[in-house]
């Protein structure tokens, strides 16, 4: 019996994630400097001759090690731009927003979030069911539905196995269509205020009982604060560019642009039943705009919490952004919590159980936010790019070949991935790419310190490899913690 459990267990591996250039292994940044360089040094041997060249020696040295030298895995030219643009942005002043009253008529719907999401807003369909985010630069309509499901780990491994393949199959209908720019799940913890356990049991429970009532209704007021409820959120962006023909057939603009979604949702709801999921319901305009305030301001959830009547709290989109927004290198503050967002840059390479992630989501010790976006490809650009990656591979080996240096084992892993990829695109599963983000948060700086420490020790047993987004935590934010199908 065991045996066959075993055998039932679903288990994962994730490719090798490739350090490949565009060439030579360099990238785009680096090939840049290194060609700024050529030009400046061509320019300097013509006009003042090989000594001028050479009395320049300290400024090639610089450059040398702007491309060649590594920190955190990048190459000093890599996080040149965004040094950069950070010492930019506070030479600005950019480096706080604040929301100011103003008495200029607000755009309907409009979410008023800072930076790049500034316009972003949130319309209803037609038919009043559900409300989605329209993105007008990037051409996108989201919509969000909230869903739950029985723990994982507690389930038999038959039952995990048919889940993580319902899953697979639900991501392969949506990328399928061609008309997804991006599948986004959010798993969250909240600050629990302790109302809905409280008003539970003023409904249901018996506080006059003798010696039990009274255990149980000071349990409530103890506990019912302390608690950190999970919340989970899957967001589907519609690619409005790549479904005009069908958004024109159905009267075009928002009106034939919800008429897609709607597909999309109700094939959604019937793929994501198969992988274990209950969805309740698409979220409507201010149920959206609740889920995005209480990224920036989760104390308001208690308020919120008192003014809801069936535990779907709501707000107004013009109150969904936050009140201040104060960026650091390594964190940012808002209106009651500060957090710092990393990068899930490597997956478990070896064959792992598919609850890997258990042990990160609910180890104690600070609220968090996982963000999976998953982006689906086309096939051609996927075959495209699988070819490019594997003549890259071949002309490296033939290169050490050329020199006698000996095969690296590293590129013969990638080599084996890519062959993998490519089978699998021909025998024609979906081709989708993953994107991991992690926001950990905490009332104050000195209590956010040690909640990083111990997800960061989470991590590494669940073979998962963490960066911290430095010089970027804003927008990282942004992606991380609002369930809005946002590039990362």
């Amino acid at each position: 019996m065991s045996g066959k459990n075993q055998a039932l267990t679903a288990t994962v591996k994730f490719p090798h994630r490739s350090r490949r250039g565009i060439l030579l292994g360099l990238t785009a940044p680096q090939l840049i400097v290194a060609s700024l360089t050529g030009v400046l040094l061509l320019t300097v041997v013509l006009t003042r001759g090989v000594m001028g060249a050479l009395q320049l020696v300290p400024l090639w040295v610089a450059i040398a090690v702007l491309v060649f030298v590594r920190r955190r895995g990048r190459a000093l030219a890599n996080w040149a731009p965004i040094v950069a643009r950070y010492a930019l942005r506070r030479l600005r002043g950019q480096l706080v927003w604040l929301t100011r009253p103003s008495g200029r008529p607000i755009r309907e719907g409009l979410l008023h979030l800072p930076g790049t999401a500034a316009s972003l807003r949130v319309v209803t369909a037609p038919d009043d069911r559900y409300g989605a985010v329209h993105d007008p630069h990037s051409e996108t309509l989201t919509a969000v539905v909230k869903v739950s499901s029985r723990a994982y780990a507690l389930l038999d491994p038959g039952t995990q196995q048919a889940n993580v393949g319902g899953w697979g199959r639900a991501l392969a209908a949506l990328a399928r269509t061609g008309q997804i720019a991006r599948i986004q799940v959010i798993e969250r913890t909240v600050p629990d205020s302790g109302d809905a356990l409280r008003r539970y049991w003023e409904e249901h429970g018996q506080p006059h009982a003798p010696l039990a009532g009274t255990v149980y209704s000071e349990l409530i007021q103890s506990a019912g604060p302390a608690a950190a409820p999970h919340e989970a959120y899957v967001a589907v962006s519609l690619d409005t560019k790549a479904a005009r023909r069908l958004i024109n057939r159905a009267w075009g603009g928002l009106t034939g642009s919800f008429s897609v979604l709607a597909q999309l949702t109700f094939t959604f709801d019937q793929a994501a039943r198969t992988a274990g999921l209950n969805p309740a319901g698409w979220l409507t305009a201010r149920e959206i705009a609740a889920v995005v305030r209480t990224a920036y301001d989760p104390k308001v959830l208690a308020t919120l919490d008192r003014w809801s009547t069936d535990g779907r709290p709501e707000v107004d989109p013009p109150t969904a952004g936050p009140v201040v927004v104060v960026e650091k290198a390594d964190h940012i503050a808002t209106d009651s919590a500060v957090h710092a967002t990393y990068w899930v840059e490597n997956w478990p390479r070896t064959e792992t159980s598919a609850g890997f992630l258990h042990q990160l989501l609910f180890t104690g010790g600070g609220r968090r936010t996982l963000s999976l976006s998953y982006e689906p490809k086309g096939l051609d650009a996927a075959l495209r790019d699988v070819q490019r990656k594997k003549s890259s591979v071949i002309a490296d080996a033939a290169e050490r070949a050329r020199r006698g240096q000996v095969d690296s084992e590293a590129d013969l892993v990638e080599y084996q991935d890519i062959k993998s990829r490519e089978r699998q695109l021909i025998a024609g599963h979906a081709d989708v790419a993953l994107t991991g983000l992690l926001t950990v948060s905490a009332d104050s700086e000195e209590e956010l310190r040690p909640a990083c420490a111990v997800v960061e020790t989470a991590a590494v047993g669940a073979q998962l490899d963490l960066r911290s987004l430095t010089w970027q935590q804003a927008e990282a934010f942004t992606a991380a913690a609002l369930p809005l199908a946002l590039a990362a």
